[in-house]
């Protein structure tokens, strides 16, 4: 589908100077109907136009149109009757139009359209369903913001192209890289002071903060249509907003009619920029196709991200978070408490006062503001509860007696944002929501009034690094304020920070964590720890289920809890938002605060559920504050598991099927020396290679064999040209791989682990194999492996614990033996439980052969056949009525229990 400021960019260039004969073609085909189709209706074809009425058009199920020069509410009646009184293929719009009124009807949701004609581009929306979009889809993402974000970008983007030299106020940001730099340049911060500010005035014009279509009005009448005068006329304009009234003196009626703005929005003067004939219709339309009552100030981080550059974005982590997701943080954070205290004192005046008093000395602080979304929900979650307080007191004590006091204010907001653009439109966000929460405070209650000009600045917003920042002198508190942190701090791995973020990772955490190891988002949570701690003061962050796994969690988690207890946490889901693009992460929300807090500590689940628990665990299970340690050995008493064999060769070495049994067609003595070569891949997707495998004395006994002499002499030369200088010694022994694990003497049979496993999928395919079979280092091993410890890595209580302790790469399982195999507790197995795992591990290995293909198809998630699922599911409550009794309800109670088992294993070492 197109955007929704193109689709209404068409329709306006059809209405003007419209062409009545084909307007409802060129119509269709712009609202998307195929093409096809309107050439077949515009030709007459019988088929393609099912109207009776000469000059009407009945396209199947798509639309019945009929243009009249008479009364138009009669003429579609007609029509609405002739569709009525035919059965099936009705059409989804019936329309009629007179090019001066314009009369539809959605006959599946029987929504009507009663509009003039030229308003049509308004209203385009109406038609939608052409596009397979129906109305409450469309509604739910708020078409006004939609509009706006569009068309800000548009706005952007052309400035920008006019605009071909602006200095960047941000070293190596490559904003006009192809440029060259002349004396004329423009600076970045004057460009994006003006669009903060056009954006304010977009919305004051429309809200009643200036008069009405005032600054659209102000722009098409006192500018030239080339843009030519626009910074002079624009210079004029933003120089009386900072001035307050009694101090203008005589002005042009144009100018007098604003208001004194304040807030050191139009403090600074204007500096000219680059306007056209089109970027300034574009601002023109902005005013006058939006409707910007409608548009939320939440959505202006969107704004801000069609103007921030993708490669910031990328490594900042900023994005458009939608308001569902930002309620997941606040409401358990501290909204839930105060609702459940506005409840409990709704009958009683003092007891309302006391909240209203608490919640007017609350601090708020978002450390990663972006474009400032959580402080903007948080500021209107609770000016709406002000609003509840407020209403319920003038019940209370009469309307008459009641006296209105402000209890949230700006001063209360405070944040950190890297970005200076995306920290001026967090404040001018916020400005725009406290307007909008005066409309809604006078109209619920007409008496209660708050101006909104001048505008008041917010606690602060400020613009710097917010890890290399100290947060206690952005927000100085004592230990009795109630402060909430809170945010969406940018996440990045260890492997993919760049030499800054390392940097401000040491600053961050000071010498108190494992920096260069850590997760970009650990500062925050480190930092934030130390704010909160012997104070009052909470905090709760979303961030990637990263740091509850894997290595991440014994980095860091010792020391955060040494500080702080978990509060609550969200278990993992997937974060979706409105940002260009639609990032979508799996991601956790994990509460803090101090360890003296005595509250209740509650887990929220994806299924909508949550559950008071005694204790949050760091990997957000209910349990004790266990952190898993990597071992060197196993501690469960299994055999050891292996790194698979590593050749170095360059590839020489290896063999495909079709090579080997040519090899051996010609040498069949090579057939005891050219083994199966299996790696996780190859295991999992069925395929096959070979390895010619030889110690000393058999490399003795084949050296002069032609395919050896010719094969080894590769391996040579490849080892010789390594820059290692360890791979070149290798080079004198070329039929050695260089890392070797496999046993000399082959007993049983080897369990193959995949190191990497996709996380489509509800177990992880280990493989079975004969011990003959060499396994290669994309793989570890568990040589000489009994059946029924196969049986017992392959159960879900083992997938349980590979997916909370393991960690991931990308969004697979990372399988690691000192982490996941050698931690696994285990109880202990009796023979006969042994042998029943051994018995099912049997059946499970018998019907993959019989199904056959390859096992990354078998077990996928949506592929898995119901044969194997129900031998795994046999399988499963084997191997847990030995950790239970009684079956476990779900895998946070599996995790639970491992994790008490992992502590006795520990505490007996």
């Amino acid at each position: 589908m197109a955007l929704l400021t193109e689709l209404e960019d068409k329709i306006s260039s059809l209405i003007d100077g419209v062409d009545k004969e084909n307007f409802i073609y060129d119509f269709m085909r712009e609202m998307g109907i195929p093409k096809s189709t309107v050439t077949k209706l515009k030709k007459g074809t019988k088929t393609a136009n099912m109207a009776t009425v000469p000059g009407d058009i009945w396209s199947n199920k798509n639309v019945y149109y009929r243009q009249t020069s008479k009364n138009v509410l009669a003429e579609f009646t007609d029509v609405k009757s002739i569709v009525d009184s035919k059965q099936g293929n009705t059409p989804r719009i019936i329309m009629v139009t007179d090019f001066n009124q314009l009369l539809a009807l959605d006959t599946k949701t029987s929504d009507t359209l009663d509009i003039a004609f030229n308003d049509l581009p308004l209203h385009f929306d109406f038609f939608l369903p052409w596009q397979g979009i129906e109305k409450v889809d469309y509604e739910a993402e708020n078409p006004a913001d939609i509009k706006a974000a569009e068309r800000f970008a548009k706005i952007y983007d052309v400035l920008f192209q006019d605009n071909t030299e602006i200095v960047t106020v941000k070293e190596g940001r490559k904003t006009a890289a192809k440029h060259v730099f002349s004396e004329n340049t423009v600076n970045e911060t004057a460009f994006n002071n003006f669009l903060i500010r056009a954006l304010f005035a977009l919305f004051a014009e429309d809200t009643d903060i200036f008069p009405r279509g005032s600054f659209t009005n102000v722009l098409k009448t006192m500018t030239s249509e080339d843009g030519s005068n626009m910074n002079s006329v624009l210079s004029e304009l933003f120089t009386v907003l900072d001035q307050p009234e009694n101090m203008r003196g005589d002005l042009a009626n144009w100018l007098n009619q604003f208001p004194y703005v304040n807030g050191s929005l139009f403090t600074e003067p204007h500096e000219d920029i680059v306007f056209s004939a089109k970027s300034r219709k574009l601002i023109i339309d902005a005013g006058e196709l939006i409707d910007w009552t409608q548009v939320n100030p939440d959505i202006f981080g969107s704004m801000v991200q069609a103007v921030t550059g993708e490669d910031d974005r990328s490594h900042l982590g900023m994005h458009y978070t939608s308001v569902p997701n930002i309620m997941k943080v606040i409401k358990p954070l501290f909204l839930d408490e105060l609702n459940t205290e506005f409840k409990a004192a709704y009958d009683d005046s003092k007891a309302l006062d006391a909240l209203g008093v608490r919640i007017s000395k609350m601090k708020f602080f978002d450390p990663a503001a972006g474009s400032g979304n959580f402080l903007i929900i948080t500021y209107k979650e609770l000016r709406r509860l002000e609003i509840k307080i407020t209403k319920r007191l003038s019940e209370l004590q009469g309307s008459l007696y009641f006296m209105y006091m402000p209890l949230v204010t700006l001063k209360q907001f405070y944040g950190i944002e890297i970005e200076q653009f995306a920290a001026d439109v967090a404040q001018l966000s916020l400005w725009i929501a406290e307007h909008q929460m005066n409309l809604e405070l006078k109209s619920t209650i007409t008496n209660a009034v708050r101006p909104t000009l001048p505008l008041q600045k917010a606690g602060g917003i400020l613009a710097g690094n917010s890890l290399r920042i100290e947060w206690d002198k952005v927000l100085t508190h004592s230990a009795d304020e109630e402060v909430f942190v809170f945010g969406n701090p940018p996440y990045l791995g260890s492997s993919l920070q760049d030499k800054a973020h390392k940097s401000d990772l040491e600053s961050a955490v000071n010498g108190q964590l494992a920096y260069k190891k850590l997760d970009y988002i650990a500062g925050w949570f480190y930092k934030g720890a130390q704010f909160i701690t012997g104070t009052k003061s909470k905090l709760a962050f979303v961030t990637t289920n990263s740091i509850t796994q894997g290595e991440q969690v014994e980095l860091l988690w010792p020391t955060l809890l040494h500080l702080t207890d978990i509060s609550f946490g969200y278990t993992s889901f997937t974060w979706n938002n409105n940002a260009k693009g639609n990032a979508a992460v799996i991601v956790e929300i994990i509460g803090l605060s101090d360890k003296a807090n005595n509250e209740a500590k509650r887990l929220y689940f994806d299924n909508g559920t949550s559950q008071v628990v005694d204790n949050i665990s760091p990997y957000l299970t209910d349990g004790p504050n266990v952190v898993v340690k990597k071992s060197s050995r196993p501690l469960n008493g299994l055999p050891e598991m292996l790194r698979g064999n590593m050749p170095t060769d360059g590839g020489n070495l290896i063999f495909s099927p079709e090579e080997r049994d040519e090899a051996i067609s010609k040498f069949p003595e090579l057939n005891q020396y050219i083994r199966p070569f299996v790696g996780a891949a190859d295991y999992i997707n069925g395929k096959n290679r070979y390895v010619l495998w030889l110690d000393e004395d058999q490399y003795d006994n084949v050296k002069e064999n032609s395919i050896v002499k010719q094969r080894l002499a590769g391996v040579k030369e490849m080892r010789l040209d390594s820059k290692k200088a360890s791979t070149n010694a290798l080079a004198n022994v070329p039929w050695r791989f260089e890392f070797i694990s496999q046993p000399k003497i082959d007993n049983g049979y080897t369990i193959l682990v995949p190191r990497v496993s996709s996380i489509n999928r509800l177990y992880v395919p280990f493989g079975y194999i004969d011990s003959q079979d060499i396994v290669s280092d994309t793989a570890t091993a568990i040589y000489n492996a009994h059946l029924w410890t196969f049986a017992l890595i392959e159960s879900r209580m083992h997938m349980v614990w590979l997916r909370s302790v393991g960690g991931k790469l990308k969004n697979d399982y990372r399988y690691s033996s000192n982490l996941v195999y050698n931690t696994f507790p285990i109880p202990d197995l009796s023979s006969q439980r042994k042998n029943e795992l051994e018995s099912v591990a049997l059946e499970i290995l018998d019907v993959r052969e019989e199904l056959g293909g390859d096992l990354a198809k078998l077990y996928r998630t949506d592929t898995m056949p119901e044969q194997l699922k129900l031998l795994h599911q046999k399988l499963d409550s084997i191997v847990e009525r030995a950790y239970k009794k009684t079956p476990f309800t779900d895998d946070e109670q599996r995790l639970k229990t491992m994790m008490n088992l992992y502590l006795n294993i520990k505490a007996g070492e």
